[in-house]
């Protein structure tokens, strides 16, 4: 099992890590340096799913590894870029306007996905998804709730990943596109991509394509996201058991058994890298070695949740959830537009 296992990762890796290279390369290319290198790897990541299906079934626990590991690994290294001084210096206003984003995200995917007909679940996890941090957010609250079975369970957190990587990638290549069309400084792009992409990597993705004041603005704002996924855990959990006990008679029984609270370990990664590279006397040439070795982690992981994309689940069971994410990412987006142009 272990060999299947190692075997498993060294082709994923192989894969991705292929996907990645070639993400950083092509970028450099007209044009396609305004996608950005990550969306790149993702791409080419979906494009890998047309491979034989014997060898995505053989790389396709190495996937599920890379893509959440790798992509919390390459966030941990890209905290080296980012000035704390610039988080300190942005202030409260960026914590209130991310903390208005994720409770209305949520709030409004939520009552559109049951009003569109998904199952209570699928809702939760999709709305928490699309509103704090994508599919680590769809993780995080998972263990909060409950399904009718273990393999349903399984089903959802899939579909919601796919849905909010699938709408992260849209609105990725939609807001590059029209940051010439809304007259936004390249900080004011950075706190729209950082404040209303779901994925971590998007947004580093989005807020990259303009440069680097366009990402570390984009990584405060998506950090401070970031940042409420436990109370946002712990609220959700509340509230879907105090529902479920109503209905349930062994409300008791669950709340047992989703009452652990997953904490963003990665976060606190961020933050030491971050100090260290804020006031340590690193040289240049190291911290941008490390944010290059970040980006290649970053891609791959981009490129497994291209190849992890179920387009057969999306179709059977996600017009639902992808319809009210549709709609609730664009008022997303439209807000964050609007709270960078009052307020930075």
């Amino acid at each position: 099992m272990e060999i299947a296992k190692t075997k498993s990762f060294r082709l994923a890796a192989a894969m991705t890590l292929a996907c990645s290279i070639a993400g950083i390369y092509l970028a450099k290319l007209p044009y396609a340096n305004i996608i950005g290198a990550l969306v790149l790897a993702l791409l080419l990541g979906i494009l890998m799913q047309f491979l034989p299906e014997k060898t995505r079934k053989e790389a396709s626990g190495g996937m599920s590894f890379i893509s959440n590991k790798f992509l919390r690994l390459g966030i941990i290294l890209l905290g080296f870029r980012l000035d704390l001084e610039k988080l300190a210096a942005a202030g409260v206003k960026t914590i209130l306007v991310a903390a208005l984003a994720v409770a209305g995200t949520i709030s409004l995917t939520y009552w559109l996905s049951r009003k569109f007909g998904a199952e209570d679940e699928l809702a939760f996890l999709s709305a928490c998804g699309c509103g704090v941090c994508g599919a680590a957010a769809v993780m995080g609250v998972s263990p909060q709730i409950t399904a009718a079975s273990e393999e349903r369970k399984r089903e959802n957190e899939v579909l919601a990943v796919a849905v909010v990587c699938v709408m992260g990638t849209v609105f990725t290549l939609l807001e590059i596109g029209l940051k010439p069309v809304l007259g936004l400084t390249d900080s004011q792009f950075g706190i729209v991509a950082g404040g209303s992409l779901h994925e971590i990597a998007h947004a580093v993705a989005s807020g990259g394509a303009f440069g680097n004041i366009s990402l570390d603005s984009a990584l405060i704002m998506k950090l401070s996201r970031v940042i409420l996924l436990a109370p946002v855990a712990l609220i959700i959990g509340y509230l879907y058991q105090r529902r479920s006990a109503k209905v349930n008679t062994n409300a008791v029984e669950n709340t047992q058994k989703t009452g652990k609270l997953p904490i963003p370990w990665f976060l606190g990664g961020f933050i030491l890298t971050s100090v260290l590279g804020t006031y340590l006397p690193f040289s240049a040439s190291l911290l941008d070695a490390l944010v290059q070795v970040a980006y290649i982690f970053l891609g791959m992981a981009m490129a497994a949740l291209g190849v992890s994309v179920n387009f057969k689940v999306i179709f059977k069971r996600g017009g639902a959830v992808f319809g009210a994410a549709a709609i609730s990412s664009t008022c997303l987006l439209v807000f964050m537009i609007i709270m960078s142009k009052l307020f930075f």
